[in-house]
């Protein structure tokens, strides 16, 4: 198998579609991997992790920071990502707040709303195609980055 460094593309058109389809897939873990039975409301192991008193804002905090470093990994602006930031502050302060900010945490889904920022961001810039169909996934990004 190769690697991405060894492919005849340049690294710039080739790392944001395979970043995204990884972030992507941790966003949808993190904000919306579950249907909660009976509803349309779906959660993802943000809600469930922020259950554990403290420990679990913490984790929770610490993969929307690697989304966001990812983000700027890719070239988003500051005002890109103060924007990011700002989602993740607002989910982990209000997230810390026993009962009421595991369900806030449900709703509100700040890595699904950073990472919409992000794609946008891309597709302004020309880096990001709109997927046609439901979405890229990490095995159709890396069969076209190899194939």
């Amino acid at each position: 198998m190769q690697r991405i460094s060894d492919l005849p593309l340049p690294r710039d058109q080739v790392l944001p579609d395979a970043s995204m389809a990884r972030l992507e897939a941790l966003a949808r873990l993190m904000d919306g991997i579950i249907t909660i039975p009976g509803t349309n409301i779906r959660m993802g192991l943000d809600g469930i992790i922020g259950l554990v008193p403290v420990a679990g804002d913490v984790v929770s905090g610490l993969i929307s920071s690697y989304l966001i470093w990812e983000a700027k990994q890719l070239g988003a602006p500051r005002w890109l990502i103060a924007r990011m930031i700002g989602n993740m502050a607002i989910d982990s302060t209000i997230g810390a707040i026993p009962l009421l900010g595991d369900a806030f945490d449900v709703m509100f889904r700040a890595n699904m709303k950073n990472m919409a920022l992000l794609r946008r961001h891309l597709e302004k810039r020309g880096l990001q195609r709109r997927p046609s169909f439901g979405g890229p996934t990490i095995e159709s990004t890396a069969r076209r980055a190899v194939g």
